[in-house]
């Protein structure tokens, strides 16, 4: 398992900007997404299947927004980015249940899909930091001259 993990993260792009671009394609998405009618059924009746969809929806933002925030201050500890990222996800999660509210089908302000926004935030910044983004270890601090020359 850590062999596969260590080649997808050799495989994961390094620069900031393409993790913030496709952060912003996912907002944009999410925005053109939350405007529309969802009064026709598109398949079977899932019961709650939203909240999946909210989950995975924020999770996916989530891997985009770390990724970015690791490469572009990777000073920042694993904690700081968790809670920046999720505090993120709650903003706009937020911001998205308001924005329903103004779109005809739709209800919005739903506390439980917003559950499933942090949720989703929480997992995807954790999964990242854990699994896709770890920090490199610290090399070995040199020995000072007196106990390097014995």
């Amino acid at each position: 398992m850590r062999g596969l993990l260590e080649r997808i993260q050799t495989l994961l792009p390094k620069r900031p900007r393409f993790w913030i671009i496709l952060w912003g394609v996912w907002f944009v998405t999410l925005w053109f997404l939350s405007s529309r009618n969802t009064n026709t059924p598109h398949g079977p009746e899932i019961p709650h299947f939203d909240k999946i969809a909210h989950f995975g929806y924020f999770g996916l933002g989530a891997i985009f927004v770390s990724s970015w925030i690791r490469l572009k201050h990777p000073a920042l500890s694993k904690a700081a980015v968790i809670l920046i990222v999720t505090a993120l996800g709650a903003t706009v999660g937020a911001i998205d249940e308001y924005h329903q509210t103004f779109t005809p089908g739709r209800s919005g302000n739903d506390p439980y899909d917003w559950l499933a926004d942090i949720s989703g935030s929480l997992c995807g910044a954790l999964g990242t930091i854990s699994l896709l983004l770890p920090y490199k270890r610290r090399p070995a601090e040199p020995l000072d001259r007196a106990t390097a020359s014995d």
